[in-house]
């Protein structure tokens, strides 16, 4: 696993009513500050990526759909450096990522129709001067392909 990232697996609690799953509590071991909550979605077959932050970490869960979240360390002074890693997670395999600054994400939703994410992140967006630095899914020096691997 990269560096400064964890995968925590998520407790459902389900009941005649519904069902409840806790993502992030301020006594998790892992927390450490509040910016904003946000949900986002992503339809079938679609990439969402790559993006990294310089200052803020992302607890992401999906709630909704299967997603392929697939990290890259790109810190330089990492023990991980250049380090890919894979992580399906949904409604199949419900865990929340934590993904440190400088560690570039992406996703795929890899289900039917639409995969939701919420994301729990560090800062609040800055519409002024964004956290938010993006590279092209496709061309770019990460070395990982989005296509799906058949066998």
């Amino acid at each position: 696993m990269i560096d400064g990232v964890s995968v925590k697996e998520l407790k459902v609690i389900p009941d005649e009513r519904g069902r409840l799953m806790e993502i992030l509590r301020s006594d998790d071991q892992e927390y450490s500050e509040f910016g904003q909550v946000y949900m986002t979605t992503c339809y079938e077959g679609v990439v969402k990526g790559w993006h990294f932050h310089k200052k803020q970490t992302d607890y992401m869960a999906v709630v909704s759909g299967m997603m392929k979240i697939v990290l890259y360390d790109s810190r330089e002074d990492s023990p991980t450096y250049r380090e890919v890693n894979e992580i399906f997670a949904g409604e199949f395999n419900p865990v929340r990522v934590k993904i440190p600054p400088g560690v570039c994400h992406g996703f795929k939703c890899i289900s039917p129709g639409e995969a939701v994410v919420i994301n729990t992140v560090t800062q609040p967006y800055s519409y002024n001067d964004p956290d938010e630095f993006r590279i092209d899914p496709h061309k770019n020096d990460i070395p990982y392909d989005w296509d799906r691997k058949d066998g």
